[in-house]
């Protein structure tokens, strides 16, 4: 019998990596779904600028983040539009519903109810690249009373693009740099460049 300390001697530091992150990357990338305070679009970026960096899985490592990331990222959305849905239907609607609402600025939510009457659930892709675009166009679908499959239906393909988009970002920073720490720092203020890029514009025309 191999003593337990060599099995563990003999597990690639791969391996061991790969079991623990990919299920934390699920599972931080749907919760993230669910409170849209955890920097998701980050968290998968530094995941690609891992895998890139760990040779030996390439390039099944990057193609497995951009499926964790797509998945999870779809079944928080439909976690979160279901819990919506039913506060929609209550007459006391529900704190999801409301954690929506205080997210949708009125201004937003007509831009995208509008967008939404005009483009159908196509709009729902454009809003999973649109930093602070998902959670108004996700209230107005339940405003619409959207049904949960016809939103899932538009919501597969936005999250697909939106991982593929985060990955490549990831793609990029480790390809540039041969540490991945640095890598991930650089995946890191892109993702944050890109988050608050529109809320600064709309400060920098405010006090123009």
């Amino acid at each position: 019998m191999i003593p337990f300390a060599e099995t563990v001697q003999q597990v690639p530091p791969e391996t061991t990596q790969q079991a623990v992150g990919y299920p934390a990357l699920f599972l931080l990338v749907a919760l993230g779904a669910l409170i849209p305070v955890i920097p998701t679009g980050a968290l998968v970026s530094s995941a690609a600028v891992v895998a890139v960096h760990q040779q030996q899985s390439l390039p099944f490592g990057v193609l497995l983040v951009f499926l964790v990331g797509a998945v999870a990222a779809f079944l928080g959305d439909i976690a979160l539009y279901w819990l919506g849905q039913r506060g929609v239907r209550s007459r006391n609607g529900s704190r999801w519903l409301a954690a929506l609402e205080k997210r949708a600025t009125p201004e937003r939510l007509a831009q995208a109810q509008t967008r939404l009457d005009e483009h159908g659930v196509l709009v729902l892709v454009v809003s999973r690249l649109i930093p602070a675009g998902r959670i108004p166009v996700m209230l107005a679908c339940l405003l619409a009373g959207l049904p949960l499959r016809r939103f899932a239906r538009g919501d597969a393909p936005a999250c697909l693009a939106w991982a593929a988009t985060y990955g490549l970002i990831g793609i990029l920073g480790g390809a540039l740099f041969p540490e991945p720490w640095q890598g991930v720092a650089l995946a890191v203020a892109l993702t944050l460049l890109i988050s608050t890029a529109p809320t600064l514009w709309r400060h920098l025309r405010g006090t123009a």
